[in-house]
């Protein structure tokens, strides 16, 4: 399934995001930077991409970390899933942690975040005075074993 998702350069260098193959389903989002930025371990910066996008109402653009860059680099998006709502018109961003022990550097084009477009539902939250039972009831951390 696709969808059309309206984008608008903020700048000419920006890159539009790509898919890496046919079935991905995360698109690729680039750096957009004047120079180079070093990130040193235990430290986030954010990183520009120079886009905004009219996601369509009903989805919302969740920036998930690519696993190469995780991996190889240890660099990651600092809150771990950056939620772009679909009434947001400003800059996409990317927050990157470095959760490594070098410092890492990004350049511009390199690609720092790959976006998944979601359906949700928003919630009609209703105050009541019980909740319906379950097997599991309150049962929380680790209470469903490990293993």
């Amino acid at each position: 399934m696709k969808t059309k998702v309206e984008i608008k350069k903020l700048d000419k260098r920006a890159i539009i995001p790509t898919y890496g193959t046919e079935f991905s389903a995360g698109a690729d989002i680039y750096a957009l930077l004047d120079e180079p930025v070093t990130i040193a371990p235990g430290e986030t910066k954010l990183i520009h991409t120079g886009l905004a996008m009219a996601i369509p109402e009903g989805l919302v653009g969740l920036n998930f970390a690519r696993s190469g860059m995780a991996t190889k680099k240890g660099l990651a998006p600092a809150n771990k899933v950056g939620v772009i709502d679909s009434d947001y018109r400003g800059e996409v961003m990317v927050a990157l942690y470095n959760q490594g022990e070098t410092a890492q550097t990004v350049e511009h084009g390199d690609r720092i975040a790959q976006m998944v477009f979601v359906p949700y539902y928003a919630a009609d939250f209703v105050l009541c005075d019980n909740l319906d039972e379950t097997v599991r009831g309150a049962g929380g951390f680790g209470s469903t074993g490990i293993k």
